[in-house]
């Protein structure tokens, strides 16, 4: 009987290190554009995926013919979105301009894929509020807010308002 378990613990064993080794490159690239941290400085996307194949682990034996990567994605994401508001937003990059939800929405519909209503079913959202957040959020990233204007030459920095307001 020990032989058995010994062996079905093995044989999972393998299952997740093979499932790691394939799935967790893409894992950790959509745990970081969640964060907004850089790919070579990004401590919290990797806490955040660790946590998550901690999870599919744990439940490896009840998949059942669900998709590990699904369910991994599906952790990572619940566990971005419980912890993400609590967080300090002192990041820097393309993405750190977006609210954590438009990050979660961003990140799901298109780098990974997902449909609108599975979108919206992970997150306990309608339909339509994921459509408006990608929206906004692929509106806010290809064209990103610009700096202040330049001043005209000759005037002193923050004057052009003033002297055309007079």
């Amino acid at each position: 009987m020990r032989e058995r378990q010994a062996a079905q613990q093995a044989r999972r064993a393998r299952e997740f290190q093979s499932f790691v080794a394939g799935a967790a490159g893409r894992l950790l690239h959509a745990a970081t554009l969640l964060t907004g941290e850089r790919s070579d400085a990004n401590p919290r996307a990797r806490a955040l995926l660790t946590a998550a194949l901690a999870a599919t682990y744990a439940s490896w034996d009840k998949l059942r013919g669900e998709d590990p990567y699904d369910r991994t994605r599906t952790v990572l994401v619940v566990r971005f979105a419980r912890g993400a508001w609590r967080r300090p937003r002192g990041r820097a990059g393309l993405l750190a301009r977006l609210s954590p939800q438009e990050r979660l929405v961003l990140v799901l519909r298109l780098y990974e894929g997902v449909a609108e209503e599975q979108t919206a079913a992970l997150l306990g959202l309608p339909v339509e509020r994921v459509r408006v957040l990608c929206a906004r959020a692929v509106a806010s990233v290809l064209h990103p807010p610009r700096g202040p204007a330049p001043a005209a030459p000759g005037m002193p920095p923050g004057t052009l308002g003033k002297a055309a307001s007079s």
